[in-house]
């Protein structure tokens, strides 16, 4: 079976990567959300979650899921165990990712991934596309959506990979600053480009 033409989906916070995400599924790619994925890998009875317990202790809600809230800060306030944390469930992610990939059905897949660039993953991509938006929008954006200040967007921002680190290993971006018309504008054009070429790939993997 050939392996499926795969296109990394990320972008900062509050870029648009879901809506983007959402128009190309709508004309026909494949859509593998790794942030779903992270929650599958430590779901209730999952082996994952029960070593994060060991590890932390009481980070289990009373119905016996992760309580993200409480481990996210706990971690953030200490390296070494979001190092841990990362380490552990990264791979499973990964293969999770991997699977699910090897069973869509589309042309193409695209995988939305917002710590690709964090995670050194670009390699793993036939493509990767930056969501992209001037920082003033981006903030403005976070801000209604998440109802923060603007301090508290500005935090956000920087506890993320920069800009210019995010578009240093895109091999295509998506200018998010306007519209929806001109967001889809430039899905459409990129949905063309990815089909045609993930059909030589699969012509020549047949032969």
């Amino acid at each position: 079976m050939p392996r499926q033409y795969r296109v990394g989906l990320t972008g900062g916070i509050a870029c648009g990567k879901s809506t983007v995400a959402n128009l190309f599924a709508a004309l026909g790619a494949s859509i593998v959300d790794t942030d779903l994925l992270a929650r599958e890998v430590v779901a209730p009875g999952s082996p994952l979650l029960a070593e994060i317990a060991r590890h932390f202790g009481a980070v289990l809600q009373k119905d016996g899921s992760l309580d993200r809230a409480s481990l996210r800060a706990r971690v953030f306030a200490n390296p070494a165990e979001r190092l841990w944390l990362e380490q552990l469930t990264h791979p499973a992610i990964r293969a999770l990712t991997d699977q699910r990939c090897a069973s869509a059905t589309g042309k193409y897949v695209i995988v939305a991934i917002p710590l690709l660039v964090e995670t050194q993953g670009a390699a793993r991509f036939d493509r990767v596309l930056v969501v992209d938006c001037d920082p003033q929008v981006q903030l403005a954006r976070l801000q209604a959506r998440d109802g923060v200040t603007s301090r508290e967007a500005a935090q956000a921002l920087a506890a993320q990979v920069t800009r210019e680190q995010r578009l240093a290993v895109a091999n295509d971006v998506i200018l998010n600053n306007g519209d929806i018309a001109a967001l889809r504008d430039q899905v459409e054009k990129l949905h063309r480009q990815y089909s045609a070429a993930a059909s030589p790939q699969s012509d020549r993997a047949a032969r």
